[in-house]
């Protein structure tokens, strides 16, 4: 689904609209411009550069200096710039990692690594964020501290699509829940109705008569 709705690839049934536009196939890079951004499960980093670079070049996604200005550093790419950086900082704050921002990105520990992806989707300024699976492979407190990062990208008013296999995650995060069983939608609603919801129960923690 989210590769459908970011523009990876083309749905054969349907149509994506987007704050009533339809964006149903048009090129990834078009549709992060119009507000939809995602993180993907294996974290999609430049390791070799530090986290300030990795979220300082998600933000060129606005720059607004034309080509001429850049290479000749005008005052007026100068200013955006030192604007992107401070921004950039901003969004390493949100997610708990202002504290090393010169680090290179692969000598951070798992955890760390998708806090970074997440401020590197937050710095393309969206109002739609894709989160594929945040929590996948941390402990305890990484999951915690990455449950307390998505909280605050909703107080700044961003929506948020999360698709998760941890249900800690999923009850304690979401407004509305759907629940997907082998491509098809079998259940919608809040956590409460979710939780109680037969077609639910059977398809993800087994009946005894189904398991029989």
């Amino acid at each position: 689904m989210f590769n459908l709705i970011s523009g990876v690839h083309p749905p054969t049934a349907g149509r994506v609209w987007f704050r009533g536009e339809e964006i149903t196939g048009r090129p990834p890079h078009v549709i992060a411009r119009k507000g939809i951004v995602r993180t993907f499960q294996a974290a999609t980093l430049f390791h070799e550069h530090s986290l300030l670079e990795n979220v300082r070049v998600a933000r060129h996604l606005h720059l607004r200096t034309g080509l001429w200005g850049v290479l000749v550093h005008s005052r007026a790419y100068r200013r955006e710039e030192k604007e992107n950086t401070r921004k950039a900082v901003e969004l390493l704050e949100v997610v708990g990692l202002a504290s090393v921002v010169e680090e290179l990105a692969k000598n951070l520990p798992h955890g760390h690594q998708r806090a970074l992806g997440v401020a590197v989707a937050m710095a393309t300024e969206p109002a739609l964020v894709m989160l594929d699976e945040p929590l996948t492979g941390m402990n305890r407190e990484e999951a915690s501290a990455m449950m307390g990062i998505i909280r605050k990208i909703r107080e700044r008013g961003i929506t948020i699509l999360l698709v998760e296999h941890d249900m800690r995650a999923v009850m304690g995060l979401c407004d509305r829940i759907v629940v997907l069983n082998y491509g098809n939608k079998i259940a919608e609603g809040s956590a409460e109705e979710i939780k109680g919801n037969p077609a639910v129960i059977e398809a993800y923690l087994g009946t005894e008569s189904h398991d029989a």
